[in-house]
């Protein structure tokens, strides 16, 4: 079972949230501030980060941007309002997804479990045993290396966080054709519901100040007014 890093300061929700993960098969390791999840990330080496942004001290938003710095772990942001300010920052600052607390166990499990299989499920999207694309596909200075899940611009790698590395992946995949922002939770958030969209503009906005040459004019990923995103044409 996946190894979960929860950092939140409220002890009642801590132990809470804590017991649901545990109940259900997950080793948990809680901290009570920033400082101390950091410290504990060598050690425990959590598969997935749940972060609360109200913190003592390092805020998540800065905790979030500290892990993006050294780690490309998938960072689940915990928040006790689900339509503020607080949100965009924190999907600004590198979180892949976010709960509006409180939250039910088996919410909790279906989220983590989803922002998991982000990296886990073949990069095309493609069954398996059916052939994929070539291995690496080249677009201008940007090189996508579907098997090895690496990306690089001018020969250099790119840090791409799960959520940006899922993105560029399935918009590449199919070049010049557009997406709905509902279609991109649904196929790369996993969100079957009516889903929030700054989920997907967040992720946009990193993704694009890491692949192009300038993000206000992109050349890989491109805005369509009115309908959504696309890859390309270049």
């Amino acid at each position: 079972m996946p190894r979960v890093l929860l950092i939140e300061d409220d002890a009642a929700v801590r132990d809470g949230v804590s017991l649901a993960l545990r109940r259900r098969g997950h080793d948990v390791a809680a901290a009570a501030s920033g400082e101390e999840g950091l410290a504990a990330l060598p050690s425990f080496r959590p598969d997935i980060v749940l972060l609360d942004l109200m913190l003592p001290g390092k805020d998540g938003f800065e905790i979030c941007r500290l892990i993006r710095a050294e780690r490309q772990l998938p960072i689940i942001m915990l928040t006790a309002r689900g339509d503020d300010l607080d949100v965009v920052l924190g999907l600004e600052a590198g979180a892949d997804d976010y709960i509006v607390k409180p939250a039910r166990g088996e919410v909790l499990e279906a989220r983590i479990r989803a922002v998991l299989r982000r990296t886990a499920l073949p990069p095309d999207g493609a069954p398996a045993g059916e052939p994929g694309p070539a291995p690496v596909e080249t677009y201008g200075a940007l090189a996508i290396d579907r098997a090895g899940l690496v990306v690089s611009k001018g020969g250099e790698d790119l840090a791409l966080a799960p959520s940006e590395m899922k993105l560029l992946l399935f918009l590449s995949a199919t070049p010049g054709q557009v997406f709905s922002r509902q279609q991109l939770l649904e196929h790369v958030w996993e969100h079957s519901y009516h889903g929030d969209a700054r989920l997907v503009d967040a992720c946009v906005m990193r993704l694009r100040t890491k692949i192009e040459d300038t993000p206000r004019s992109p050349r890989y990923v491109q805005t369509v007014r009115g309908f959504g995103y696309r890859f390309g044409p270049l």
